[in-house]
Order: structure tokens, then sequence, then C-alpha cells
């Protein structure tokens, strides 16, 4: 007489269920759509002869049958995972797309990314580069660091850090035009702009009633922003992270030191759809980001 087994496909899909308490991101894992997933959980129930799932709506959670018959599939799906196979090719390394801005990526990601490596030597990270303020749908990516003002309708938003905001030149720059003891001495300096680091709110903290420059070199980059103070183009707006460096081998200096806007209108955020971070990879790098920035 013939054995007669569960089918695997169910078996997976009621695991991934039980998992993760949800049949969409169970679906959404196993890339099949939720009523297939449904139709496995049912076809399950059906040979079993028992609820695996109380259903409550769109909840759902394990019958108390669900929960004993769960420590057995998982044992069972666990042999043979876990069941070497000579020839058979690796699996896929789990992969991250992630879409940064530009200075973020440069000057704070890139200098961490290897303890994240050593901690998860498994995921593999893609980085793309995305210009801030523009293209503000979510791309393809599965994980974005956003630096604008954190309000993104239908998606996950964490803030991870903010830096007060303050006013660098080149020391040649300053000499060249006589030097800047307050703020209104501002008006003999050419003012780099940029929609990044806008000067109005700067100008507010430094009792100057100025409206925002219309005039002077523009940048959609707030490391060629800098860039271009170092050179000697003019004054410009930065935060500690970008310009530590070269504030301390001398190439800009901070100008009014006691004058920095603690709170800028822009910071930095990771965005991201919930379903997406389920997923461990995703999940273990947006929790170290969080952790890496946070206390930065």
């Amino acid at each position: 007489m013939a054995i007669r087994l569960p089918p695997v496909h169910a078996l997976s899909a009621f695991e991934a269920a039980a998992r993760h308490g949800s049949f969409a991101v169970a679906a959404e894992e196993l890339c099949i759509t939720p009523s297939a997933l449904s139709h496995r959980i049912r076809l399950l129930e059906d040979f079993v002869g028992e609820r695996l799932f109380l259903r409550d709506g769109r909840a759902v959670s394990l019958s108390e049958f669900g929960r004993r018959y769960l420590d057995v599939v998982r044992a069972a799906l666990r042999t043979l995972t876990d069941f070497p196979l000579p020839h058979r090719t690796a699996p896929a390394q789990p992969r991250i797309k992630v879409t940064v801005p530009p200075t973020f990526a440069r000057c704070l990601l890139v200098p961490r990314l290897e303890e994240f490596s050593n901690l998860y030597p498994e995921i593999v990270i893609e980085l793309f580069l995305q210009v801030p303020l523009y293209d503000l749908s979510l791309s393809e990516s599965d994980v974005e660091v956003r630096f604008g003002a954190g309000k993104y309708p239908d998606i996950v938003t964490e803030k991870l850090f903010e830096e007060p905001t303050f006013t660098v030149a080149n020391p040649k720059y300053l000499e060249k035009i006589g030097g800047l003891k307050v703020p209104a001495d501002l008006q003999k300096a050419t003012l780099l702009r940029s929609a990044l680091e806008p000067w109005q709110p700067w100008f507010e903290v430094a009792g100057l009633d100025w409206p925002e420059p219309s005039v002077g070199l523009r940048f959609d980059d707030l490391g060629l922003l800098l860039e271009a103070v170092r050179h000697g183009l003019g004054v410009g707006l930065t935060r500690q992270h970008f310009a530590q460096n070269q504030i301390a081998s001398g190439e800009v200096v901070q100008v009014f030191p006691n004058i920095v806007l603690k709170t800028p209108p822009h910071a930095y955020y990771v965005v991201y759809e919930q379903h997406v971070r389920d997923r461990p990879e995703v999940g273990a790098f947006v929790d170290w980001l969080l952790e890496t920035f946070r206390t930065a």
C-alpha cells in the first residue's frame, strides 16, 4: 500500500505563515500570491484533518494542533535541508539592494561597511546612488537612506541622525576677502548654495534678516559643495561628519564657531516597506544602520 505524504509545497507554506504570523508576508517570501498560499494551507488542513490556523479577519494564529504540528514540520524540513548534497551547487547568498545619497555613502557608510561584513559575511550588499530630494518614490531597492524632511507617506521611515549645521571656508579665501568677524560680513563673501542645506534657517540663528541667496554656485551634492569650499570658491554650510577630516587638516576652518543651526530642516532617514524588512538579511542591515548611526 502506497504511503500518502503531505505535499512539500504546502508544508513550506505552513512553516512560513506560522513563522511570520501573516499569510501576506509568507506569500511574499515564497514569491506566490496570498490566495495561492491560502490554497496550500487549506490543502494541508484537508490532509491532516485539523485546523492549523485560527483566522480573525486578516489576523491569523496557530491552533493548538497547529502548534504541535509545526514542531514536526520544522524538524522534517530541517532534516531535508541539512542532508549533505555534495554535487549540489552552493545556494545563492542573500543580497540587499541599498540606495544612498553620494556623500552619505562616501563619508559615512563605506568607511563602516567592513563592520557589517564582519558581522554578516554571508550577506551581499549592493550599493546604488541617488540624488537627495529627487526621485522620492521607493525604487527597486530593498532599503533607502534619504536626506530630507522625513515626510515619506506609505513607507516606514526611521530617523538615523541629525547634526548641527555650521559655516566653513578655506583659510586663504578668508584672507582674500579680508576675514569674517561678524555674520553681517558675509555680504562680502560668495555663499555656496544647495537645496539640501539652505542658508535661511542659519541666517535666522545668526540674527540676519536675509532671504535665501538666489545667485552663486549651486550644488545638488553636499560633498561637492564641501569640495568647492576647500578650493576657495566661497563659504558653505556643512556638518561635522562631512568636514571633520578637512577641518583637522586645516584645509577648511569653521567660521563663527559659536553660531550653529542645531536642528536643520533636513536629516538622514532609512526608509523601507515593512514586508521587505521581514526578510532576515534586510532586518539585520536596518538594525545595524540604526544602531551604528544613532550612536555615531
